[in-house]
């Protein structure tokens, strides 16, 4: 069993940043890969970006490519989303999720766990 847990969600005015962050516990996640969703209610959950086990992939939706980053610090279990120049269509829950294979989370979209989510509202 594996937990993931999410938290830096809040308000912020467009243009601005936030930094969200996910720790996990529970199985050793510095093997798996890492990733964020997103979704807004009536919509599917949406791809937003992944990171393989050491850091050293990365892969994001062309939706946020060049504005949000992610990465990870195996030694805290933790992985993050910094989001610079926010948009009110970035407004949305944010999951954390983890796999082992980094390809389930980019092309299938299907992790193995997720988080609870945190929401982000980003005012215009």
């Amino acid at each position: 069993q594996g937990q993931l847990v999410e938290s830096g969600g809040g308000l912020v005015q467009a243009g601005g940043s936030l930094r969200l962050s996910c720790v996990a516990s529970g199985r050793t996640f510095s093997s798996d890969a890492m990733g964020w969703f997103r979704q807004v209610p009536g919509k599917e959950r949406e791809f937003v970006a992944a990171i393989g086990w050491s850091g050293g992939r990365t892969y994001y939706a062309d939706s946020v490519k060049g504005r949000f980053f992610i990465s990870r610090r195996n030694a805290k279990n933790t992985v993050y989303l910094q989001m610079n120049s926010l948009k009110p269509e970035d407004t949305a829950v944010y999951y954390c999720a983890a796999d082992r294979s980094f390809n389930t989370i980019v092309l299938t979209r299907t992790p193995g766990y997720w988080g609870q989510g945190t929401q982000v509202t980003v005012s215009s």
